[in-house]
């Protein structure tokens, strides 16, 4: 079974470049595998859930369930918000539904980035202020921490 693909929506394909480091630039993450597990769980930890619209068909181009190093995000994520077990079964239906879930999650984290770095030159700080702002504000043991994924 092919698993589904990680799409960014394509209004914000410009934000992902930026945040991607190399190729000449100097965004803060090093992979788009990487972008898409901390914008997800910002998003899921804002509850913030955006659909994709049109999603970028170059690049960035769509990340690959294998790239993302806690894969297992994906599956979390959905069961959380889903809080039907069912949706981890192994089958290709539930791989696109928790895919496309877990998408909107990303989307609705990119939005969050975008607003907290609008007219920000450096990236790295500003996202490490934003993790130390919510880090502040956080209740004990009750929020999802984001720093365990970087």
């Amino acid at each position: 079974m092919a698993l589904a693909r990680v799409h960014f929506a394509e209004d914000k394909a410009e934000l992902v470049r930026n945040l991607r480091s190399g190729d000449g630039a100097s965004g803060p993450f090093r992979t788009y595998a990487d972008i898409v597990i901390f914008a997800a769980a910002l998003g899921f930890q804002n509850s913030r859930r955006v659909s994709l619209g049109n999603y970028s068909r170059k690049d960035p181009d769509a990340v690959l369930q294998e790239q993302i190093r806690s894969i297992e995000l994906i599956k979390l994520i959905a069961l959380a918000h889903t809080g039907d077990p069912e949706i981890l079964c192994d089958d290709e239906v539930h791989d696109y539904i928790r895919v496309e879930i877990f998408e909107q999650y990303v989307n609705g984290g990119l939005e969050i980035l975008a607003a907290e770095l609008s007219g920000s030159v450096d990236y790295s700080d500003q996202i490490l202020l934003l993790l130390k702002l919510k880090k502040q504000t956080q209740k004990a043991n009750t929020d999802f921490d984001l720093s365990k994924f970087l």
